[in-house]
């Protein structure tokens, strides 16, 4: 997202300028996965990353990784207690 040290270009808006703020900080793994992609194509991506990890966001999807607690985590775990034996494939 841009940020005061690192403003979006005055010709290009940003995923996070023309979607709904909920979708950076989604609920559902799917939700997640769809804000990710967004940042994909954003010329931004990289400084925010780096904003974000310095200013240790604590959660959201910010430069296309997810944070939880000040850190990047590879995926959202569903709500829930997990499976005690996993689902065939």
């Amino acid at each position: 997202m841009p940020t005061p040290d690192h403003p979006p270009h005055p010709d290009r808006l940003t995923p996070c300028m023309t979607e709904e703020p909920e979708t950076w900080f989604a609920d559902t793994p799917d939700g997640v996965e769809f804000a990710k992609a967004l940042c994909g194509t954003c010329p931004l991506r990289q400084a925010c990353l780096e904003g974000a990890l310095a200013r240790r966001e604590p959660w959201g999807v910010w430069g296309g990784e997810l944070f939880d607690n000040g850190r990047v985590v590879p995926r959202k775990r569903p709500r829930g207690r997990p499976r005690k034996h996993p689902v065939p494939a």
